[in-house]
């Protein structure tokens, strides 16, 4: 048993059975295997829209990239995912560039979304851990995103408009890749390590100063050990 086992046994101790379950049941459902990343969502909405989106489909990592925008949370939108998914920012004159680095460097290939391309989304490649990339609502992705994207995919229409909303377009997407990975023999999801760290940060959300409430389990533990 490790420490992180033993401290959120002692969280479980003082939070209530419903939410021990809630945890549980969500954490063995969420995955770091595929992240969004919004590029200068312009529209706080939509924006917010994407995070409540990203959380009811288990998908634990958002990056936004914020170049002469600021991305702010709409609450009564986003209905409390801010709380549950992980969200990390880049900005400064290069956010693109350096989002993708980071990403690269942890194992994720870079898919954009383009409705000119030529593949779809159900063409992707779903064997490596994958970044999928949503641009402005009426720009789409930058030409700096594209050239330094691993690949193009769209999502099939069928109408006379060009593309859908961008937080319908993140729901259809994450929709068909959650399916697609179902059906996979390969581990997808958090490991049990990864969920056990995962439901320790939730339950600092909603414990009084949870993040000293966990120093505190910690200290008790060491001594007993």
């Amino acid at each position: 048993m490790t420490i992180q086992d033993k401290i959120l046994a002692k969280y479980y101790e003082v939070i209530s059975e419903s939410k021990q379950e809630m945890f549980d049941r969500i954490a063995a459902n969420r995955t770091n295997y595929v992240t969004v990343v919004m590029e200068n969502i312009m529209k706080d909405h939509n924006a917010s829209a994407v995070m409540r989106t990203c959380d009811c489909f288990g998908i634990q990592k958002l990056h936004t990239l914020e170049k002469g925008v600021k991305y702010k949370i709409q609450r009564e939108i986003a209905r409390g995912a801010e709380n549950w998914i992980d969200l990390k920012t880049f900005h400064g004159e290069e956010p693109v560039h350096h989002c993708f680095t980071d990403l690269k460097s942890h194992g994720f290939r870079i898919i954009t979304t383009s409705p000119h391309a030529k593949r779809t989304i159900f063409d992707l490649d779903i064997s490596s851990p994958i970044a999928l990339v949503f641009g402005t609502e009426r720009q789409g992705v930058s030409k700096t995103a594209i050239q330094e994207s691993d690949e193009l995919v769209r999502i099939p229409m069928y109408g006379f408009t060009e593309s859908f909303n961008v937080s319908v377009s993140v729901a259809l997407a994450l929709n068909i890749l959650r399916q697609r990975l179902s059906n996979q023999d390969f581990n997808w999801k958090l490991n049990l390590d990864e969920q056990t760290l995962l439901k320790i940060n939730w339950c600092e959300k909603i414990v009084k100063e949870g993040p000293s409430v966990t120093k505190e389990f910690e200290r008790r533990i060491l001594e007993k050990e």
